[in-house]
């Protein structure tokens, strides 16, 4: 079986002491694909330089929420047309932690997604206790082709962002005990949905506790499968597909 990691922070510090180790035992687990992805400025362009290193490594780059007080709306456009650059992200709102007042993360989150339609590049949407909103913004913008990151939402909130053709992903969250996700897995279209790590976080069972990586996609894949009762093979091949449709691959 061969994945597709959408979602990835191989540059954080966590990976300093064995980065090349987990990426390519990540390779060797089938691991065919991977997104890495921005938060500001100085972690796009670090993951930019570890994505050169790699023919299947790609790159989001733009300002999460947290980061909206320091857009750089010239460093985006400056790098959004390099070849590695597939995808401008993560970008979104945060009502959770509100490192960054509403007005700010909003103001932030328009002009991206400004540049994503004016670019036609896919976005990748950080949405964490800010669905309604971040629905509205994305709505008015006109994006067409965005993906919602560790997908938090009820059922009834992921068939409207279905409903505009946008996409979701799971992480390895849907592993856990308390997950709230299983009815959202099984009612997502078979093209609309992506899998991800968003390592080092979120890892999953069994191995919760522990520094994730994307050698563990494959736990998200078989609570995938066994939700939607088919074969790890086919979650696998069709999240796969589906990434490599979604990023323009």
């Amino acid at each position: 079986m061969k994945y597709f990691e959408t979602h990835a922070h191989l540059n954080f510090e966590n990976y300093n002491q064995d980065r090349e180790k987990v990426i390519q035992d990540s390779f060797k687990a089938g691991v065919d694909g991977i997104i890495n992805i921005g938060l500001n400025k100085e972690t796009s362009l670090e993951c930019l330089d570890i994505a050169k290193q790699y023919d299947n490594m790609w790159v989001a780059i733009g300002f999460h929420p947290s980061e909206a007080h320091l857009l750089d709306m010239e460093f985006l456009k400056k790098h959004a047309s390099k070849k590695k650059v597939v995808a401008i992200g993560e970008i979104g709102l945060d009502f959770y932690r509100m490192y960054q007042p509403e007005k700010i993360q909003v103001e932030a989150f328009e002009k991206q997604l400004e540049l994503a339609v004016e670019l036609d590049m896919p976005v990748v949407i950080h949405d964490r206790n800010a669905h309604e909103k971040c629905y509205d913004v994305m709505k008015a913008s006109g994006i067409k082709k965005a993906v919602f990151h560790c997908f938090s939402g009820d059922l009834a909130f992921s068939e409207k962002v279905i409903s505009q053709g946008w996409y979701i992903s799971f992480t390895g969250a849907i592993t856990y005990k308390n997950s709230k996700m299983d009815s959202v897995i099984a009612n997502v279209p078979k093209n609309m949905f992506m899998i991800e790590t968003d390592c080092p976080f979120l890892t999953p069972v069994p191995f919760r506790g522990k520094r994730n990586s994307p050698q563990y996609l494959r736990y998200i894949v078989e609570k995938i499968a066994e939700v939607k009762q088919v074969p790890p093979k086919i979650v696998a091949e069709t999240s796969y597909d589906n990434a490599v449709r979604f990023f323009n691959l």
